[in-house]
Protein backbone atom coordinates (compact mmCIF):
# COMPACT_ATOMS: atom_id res chain seq x y z
CA UNK A 1 0.00 0.00 0.00
CA UNK A 2 1.40 3.76 -1.03
CA UNK A 3 0.47 6.48 1.31
CA UNK A 4 -0.10 9.67 0.50
CA UNK A 5 0.58 12.73 2.97
CA UNK A 6 -1.47 15.66 3.21
CA UNK A 7 -1.68 17.38 6.75
CA UNK A 8 -4.86 19.37 5.17
CA UNK A 9 -7.22 16.97 3.28
CA UNK A 10 -10.27 17.23 5.11
CA UNK A 11 -9.49 21.33 4.66
CA UNK A 12 -8.98 21.25 0.95
CA UNK A 13 -9.55 18.05 -0.63
CA UNK A 14 -6.23 17.76 -2.26
CA UNK A 15 -3.04 16.17 -2.43
CA UNK A 16 0.20 18.28 -1.99
CA UNK A 17 2.32 19.24 -5.49
CA UNK A 18 5.18 16.99 -4.71
CA UNK A 19 2.51 14.23 -4.04
CA UNK A 20 0.18 15.10 -6.80
CA UNK A 21 3.49 14.75 -9.29
CA UNK A 22 3.90 11.24 -7.55
CA UNK A 23 0.28 10.36 -8.11
CA UNK A 24 -0.43 12.23 -10.91
CA UNK A 25 2.87 11.29 -12.96
CA UNK A 26 4.51 8.48 -11.80
CA UNK A 27 1.96 6.11 -10.68
CA UNK A 28 -0.14 7.33 -13.27
CA UNK A 29 -3.48 7.36 -10.98
CA UNK A 30 -6.43 8.70 -13.15
CA UNK A 31 -10.23 9.57 -11.54
CA UNK A 32 -11.92 6.79 -9.85
CA UNK A 33 -8.67 5.30 -8.52
CA UNK A 34 -8.80 4.83 -4.68
CA UNK A 35 -5.65 6.00 -2.51
CA UNK A 36 -4.96 5.89 1.00
CA UNK A 37 -4.06 9.82 2.82
CA UNK A 38 -2.61 10.30 5.81
CA UNK A 39 -2.82 14.11 7.82
CA UNK A 40 -0.16 13.81 10.37
CA UNK A 41 -1.84 13.47 13.18
CA UNK A 42 -2.76 9.58 13.58
CA UNK A 43 -5.69 9.58 10.83
CA UNK A 44 -5.81 7.69 7.88
CA UNK A 45 -8.21 8.48 5.10
CA UNK A 46 -9.36 6.25 2.09
CA UNK A 47 -10.11 8.40 -0.68
CA UNK A 48 -11.42 8.40 -4.37
CA UNK A 49 -9.92 10.74 -6.87
CA UNK A 50 -11.93 13.18 -8.40
CA UNK A 51 -9.14 15.27 -10.77
CA UNK A 52 -5.72 13.34 -11.18
CA UNK A 53 -3.21 16.77 -11.91
CA UNK A 54 0.37 17.12 -11.57
CA UNK A 55 0.28 19.97 -9.47
CA UNK A 56 -2.85 19.75 -7.72
CA UNK A 57 -4.99 16.31 -7.57
CA UNK A 58 -8.18 16.28 -5.81
CA UNK A 59 -9.71 13.57 -3.58
CA UNK A 60 -13.23 12.48 -1.77
CA UNK A 61 -12.98 11.17 1.20
CA UNK A 62 -14.44 8.07 1.77
CA UNK A 63 -13.44 6.74 5.37
CA UNK A 64 -11.75 7.89 8.13
CA UNK A 65 -9.58 5.63 10.57
CA UNK A 66 -7.41 6.57 13.58
CA UNK A 67 -4.03 5.49 13.93
CA UNK A 68 -2.62 5.51 17.03
CA UNK A 69 1.35 4.64 18.04
CA UNK A 70 2.08 1.15 18.62
CA UNK A 71 4.50 2.72 21.44
CA UNK A 72 3.18 3.73 24.91
CA UNK A 73 4.26 7.47 26.56
CA UNK A 74 6.77 9.67 24.06
CA UNK A 75 10.32 9.14 23.36
CA UNK A 76 12.49 12.68 22.16
CA UNK A 77 15.87 11.89 21.00
CA UNK A 78 17.81 15.59 21.44
CA UNK A 79 21.12 15.03 19.02
CA UNK A 80 23.78 17.02 18.20
CA UNK A 81 24.20 16.92 14.54
CA UNK A 82 27.38 15.37 13.02
CA UNK A 83 29.45 17.28 11.20
CA UNK A 84 28.43 14.54 7.78
CA UNK A 85 24.94 16.22 7.17
CA UNK A 86 24.12 12.42 5.85
CA UNK A 87 24.56 10.89 8.50
CA UNK A 88 22.13 13.16 10.54
CA UNK A 89 19.63 12.48 7.42
CA UNK A 90 19.81 8.65 8.12
CA UNK A 91 19.21 9.20 11.51
CA UNK A 92 16.11 10.88 10.76
CA UNK A 93 14.83 8.44 8.56
CA UNK A 94 15.91 5.57 10.54
CA UNK A 95 13.81 6.84 13.66
CA UNK A 96 10.71 7.81 12.00
CA UNK A 97 10.81 4.06 10.84
CA UNK A 98 11.41 2.92 13.66
CA UNK A 99 9.18 5.22 16.07
CA UNK A 100 10.07 8.67 17.56
CA UNK A 101 7.71 11.36 18.71
CA UNK A 102 10.29 14.49 18.40
CA UNK A 103 13.97 15.21 17.18
CA UNK A 104 15.56 17.73 18.85
CA UNK A 105 18.57 19.61 17.11
CA UNK A 106 21.05 20.37 19.74
CA UNK A 107 24.07 23.22 19.34
CA UNK A 108 26.77 22.11 22.04
CA UNK A 109 29.88 23.57 22.89
CA UNK A 110 31.94 20.93 20.48
CA UNK A 111 29.59 21.05 18.07
CA UNK A 112 30.96 20.91 14.46
CA UNK A 113 27.88 21.44 12.68
CA UNK A 114 26.15 24.78 13.69
CA UNK A 115 23.43 24.97 11.34
CA UNK A 116 20.73 22.08 9.39
CA UNK A 117 18.35 23.06 6.80
CA UNK A 118 15.13 21.52 8.66
CA UNK A 119 12.97 21.94 5.65
CA UNK A 120 15.65 19.09 3.89
CA UNK A 121 15.58 16.82 7.36
CA UNK A 122 11.31 17.16 7.25
CA UNK A 123 11.39 16.03 3.64
CA UNK A 124 13.45 12.43 4.53
CA UNK A 125 11.01 12.13 7.94
CA UNK A 126 7.69 12.69 5.89
CA UNK A 127 8.88 10.11 3.20
CA UNK A 128 9.83 7.63 6.35
CA UNK A 129 6.37 7.93 7.70
CA UNK A 130 4.49 7.19 4.60
CA UNK A 131 7.41 4.58 3.51
CA UNK A 132 6.64 2.57 7.02
CA UNK A 133 2.90 3.02 6.88
CA UNK A 134 2.61 5.25 10.12
CA UNK A 135 0.26 7.97 10.27
CA UNK A 136 1.70 10.15 12.63
CA UNK A 137 4.34 12.62 11.74
CA UNK A 138 7.23 13.30 14.76
CA UNK A 139 7.74 17.15 15.57
CA UNK A 140 11.49 18.25 14.66
CA UNK A 141 12.51 20.79 16.14
CA UNK A 142 15.25 23.30 14.62
CA UNK A 143 18.66 24.24 15.91
CA UNK A 144 18.60 25.37 19.56
CA UNK A 145 21.19 25.95 22.19
CA UNK A 146 22.17 23.11 24.75
CA UNK A 147 21.44 25.39 27.27
CA UNK A 148 18.44 26.35 25.85
CA UNK A 149 17.14 22.81 26.10
CA UNK A 150 18.36 21.20 28.96
CA UNK A 151 16.45 22.49 32.11
CA UNK A 152 14.39 20.98 34.48
CA UNK A 153 11.37 19.05 34.35
CA UNK A 154 9.01 16.30 33.97
CA UNK A 155 9.38 12.71 32.48
CA UNK A 156 12.37 10.03 32.74
CA UNK A 157 15.50 11.96 31.16
CA UNK A 158 19.15 10.35 30.11
CA UNK A 159 22.20 11.55 28.88
CA UNK A 160 24.73 9.26 26.70
CA UNK A 161 27.80 10.39 27.78
CA UNK A 162 31.22 8.45 27.10
CA UNK A 163 33.73 9.83 29.91
CA UNK A 164 33.94 6.42 32.13
CA UNK A 165 35.04 8.58 34.95
CA UNK A 166 31.57 9.93 35.53
CA UNK A 167 29.51 6.95 37.16
CA UNK A 168 27.32 6.01 34.49
CA UNK A 169 24.03 3.31 34.24
CA UNK A 170 23.48 0.84 31.63
CA UNK A 171 20.65 2.50 29.20
CA UNK A 172 18.79 -0.46 29.09
CA UNK A 173 18.98 -1.15 32.73
CA UNK A 174 16.94 2.08 33.62
CA UNK A 175 15.21 2.43 30.83
CA UNK A 176 11.35 2.85 31.72
CA UNK A 177 7.93 1.60 30.13
CA UNK A 178 4.79 3.73 29.95
CA UNK A 179 6.29 7.45 30.34
CA UNK A 180 7.97 10.02 28.59
CA UNK A 181 11.77 9.44 27.89
CA UNK A 182 14.13 11.97 26.39
CA UNK A 183 17.18 11.28 25.33
CA UNK A 184 20.72 13.34 24.95
CA UNK A 185 23.53 12.98 22.33
CA UNK A 186 26.37 14.89 21.78
CA UNK A 187 28.61 15.64 19.12
CA UNK A 188 31.67 14.07 18.06
CA UNK A 189 33.73 15.59 20.68
CA UNK A 190 30.97 14.65 23.80
CA UNK A 191 29.27 16.70 25.60
CA UNK A 192 31.22 19.29 27.42
CA UNK A 193 32.00 18.99 31.53
CA UNK A 194 29.76 22.18 32.00
CA UNK A 195 27.49 20.73 29.72
CA UNK A 196 27.74 17.48 31.77
CA UNK A 197 27.43 19.34 35.40
CA UNK A 198 24.22 21.10 33.78
CA UNK A 199 22.12 18.20 32.33
CA UNK A 200 22.79 16.70 35.80
CA UNK A 201 22.02 19.22 37.24
CA UNK A 202 18.25 19.67 35.38
CA UNK A 203 17.53 16.07 36.28
CA UNK A 204 19.54 13.95 33.29
CA UNK A 205 21.01 10.63 34.52
CA UNK A 206 24.27 9.97 32.38
CA UNK A 207 24.01 6.33 30.41
CA UNK A 208 26.14 4.24 28.53
CA UNK A 209 25.13 2.31 25.62
CA UNK A 210 28.30 -0.37 26.17
CA UNK A 211 31.79 -0.33 26.02
CA UNK A 212 31.89 0.24 21.77
CA UNK A 213 32.34 3.91 21.05
CA UNK A 214 29.41 4.82 18.71
CA UNK A 215 29.36 7.36 16.07
CA UNK A 216 26.64 10.22 16.98
CA UNK A 217 23.50 9.31 15.14
CA UNK A 218 24.61 5.07 15.58
CA UNK A 219 24.21 5.99 19.58
CA UNK A 220 20.92 7.95 19.28
CA UNK A 221 19.51 4.92 16.92
CA UNK A 222 21.26 2.46 19.50
CA UNK A 223 18.93 4.27 22.46
CA UNK A 224 15.84 4.78 20.52
CA UNK A 225 16.50 0.67 19.83
CA UNK A 226 16.66 -0.16 23.38
CA UNK A 227 13.63 1.81 24.28
CA UNK A 228 11.41 0.05 21.87
CA UNK A 229 12.46 -3.28 22.79
CA UNK A 230 12.44 -3.25 26.20
CA UNK A 231 8.64 -1.83 25.87
CA UNK A 232 7.87 -4.89 23.37
CA UNK A 233 9.27 -7.40 25.97
CA UNK A 234 7.67 -6.13 29.13
CA UNK A 235 4.45 -6.09 27.08
CA UNK A 236 4.21 -9.46 26.68
CA UNK A 237 4.97 -10.50 30.29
Amino acid sequence: MIQFYAPDILATHELPESDSAHCARVLRLREGDNISVVDGNGHRYTCVITSAHHKHTSVEVLATETVPKIWHGSVTVAIAPPKNIDRLEWFAEKAVEIGIDRIVLLRCEHSERKEVRADRIEKIMVSAMKQSLKAVMPQLVQMMPFSQFVKPGDGSRFMGYCDSNTPRQPFADVCPVDKDVTILIGPEGDFSPAEVEKAIAAGYMPVTFGDNRLRTETAALFALSTFHIIEQLKSLR
